[in-house]
């Protein structure tokens, strides 16, 4: 009952020069919230400090490991061979299916057939080729089963 009635008693009165709360209580009413002054809290100082000095050794580890990943992640891959309507490429024989009988004849065959020229580029990873009619297989390949023919390379 008593938080009802401070509610109330907060008006300063002409007569008395102050609050009813202040007269019985003797402290002013606080209502609402006021920011109160600002201290200096040294071990929060510090454990920001110590925080954001681990922060920047991590960093400075991170970057060296970033450097070594990126060193060797690099060096196993090859430069992009950009290919032009017309060029001329071989066609890989990995996995073409040819009519063989034996294993012995499948061991002989060269690992590349052809001088096929590239009729369209579908994306950077497909190109369509002109292939001849008894090749029973699709005319868009990936980049990956063709090689740019050694004649162009020379030029």
């Amino acid at each position: 009952m008593a938080t009802a009635e401070f509610a109330f008693n907060n008006k300063i009165y002409t007569v008395t020069k102050s609050s009813p709360f202040k007269i019985n209580y003797k402290i002013k009413l606080r209502m609402g919230f006021k920011i109160r002054k600002k201290r200096k809290h040294m071990k929060a100082e510090k454990f920001v400090k110590e925080m954001k000095e681990i922060y920047k050794k991590a960093k400075a580890v991170f970057k060296k490991l970033q450097e070594k990943i990126k060193k060797y992640a690099g060096r196993d891959r090859k430069e992009v061979v950009e290919y032009k309507v017309g060029d001329k490429v071989l066609l890989s024989t990995k996995d073409l299916m040819w009519q063989m009988r034996s294993r012995k004849i499948k061991k002989l065959t060269e690992k590349f057939v052809g001088l096929y020229k590239i009729k369209k580029i579908i994306s950077e990873n497909a190109v369509k080729l002109e292939l001849p009619a008894l090749m029973k297989i699709h005319l868009v390949l990936n980049v990956s089963r063709i090689v740019m023919c050694q004649e162009q390379i020379k030029r």
